[in-house]
């Protein structure tokens, strides 16, 4: 049985997109030091994608970016580019293991799903900490972290003085004080908080 470990990286980030990867294992392969993304330094998540990328029966990644977080927002997002990852998988997997404590909803799985495989949805399940645990999941923490950090610092280049590639999106001091500074750009997700100005809250006159 073909069994897809889902993983996704970005999802608490206020800017850049949230990438999701799909990994199907052989039964047997060499990996060492396969962990969660976030347990990895980044010298061995740069070391291990490669070799995921060669020995996996199948990888895919889907992404999805800003203005469509804000038009949907973060969860039903993560949901998309999990379900466009396993689109790319080339062959289908029975079982579909996704890091965390959700299941995709049939809907989103059944669009995506059709555009590429023509069996019955899989069968999913939900593991709590699994990018510790199951190693194919472990895995697509590495495939989704490392193409998503890669990004990032290409974004850098495109819009400089956010320091995309060093924190990666992530709501770092320097971030804040680079959006205060700058104001957001089109890779910043509008509808997270400290992302724009907040409003000043009107206050009520008293009634005398």
């Amino acid at each position: 049985m073909l069994i897809a470990g889902i993983d996704e990286a970005g999802r608490g980030c206020l800017a850049g997109p949230v990438v999701a990867a799909a990994v199907i294992l052989p039964q047997s392969y060499e990996l060492p030091g396969l962990n969660d993304s976030k347990a990895c330094s980044a010298k061995t998540r740069d070391m291990l994608a490669p070799l995921i990328r060669q020995c996996a029966l199948a990888w895919g990644l889907g992404v999805v970016w800003p203005a469509r977080i804000d038009a949907i927002n973060i969860l039903q997002a993560t949901f998309e580019a999990m379900s466009r990852a396993v689109r790319c998988l080339w062959c289908s997997p029975a079982q579909l293991l996704i890091d965390g404590n959700k299941t995709l909803p049939r809907e989103v799985l059944t669009l995506h799903w059709g555009k590429t495989h023509s069996a019955n949805l899989p069968v999913q399940r939900s593991i709590i900490g699994g990018d510790a645990s199951e190693p194919a999941i472990s895995a697509a923490s590495i495939l989704a972290k490392t193409y998503r950090d890669t990004l990032m610092i290409h974004m850098e280049k495109r819009w400089p003085g956010y320091g995309f590639g060093i924190h990666k999106g992530y709501g770092t001091e320097d971030h804040y004080q680079a959006l205060r500074r700058l104001g957001p750009c089109p890779q910043h997700r509008l509808t997270f908080r400290g992302v724009l100005p907040e409003k000043p809250v009107a206050q009520q006159a008293s009634l005398l």
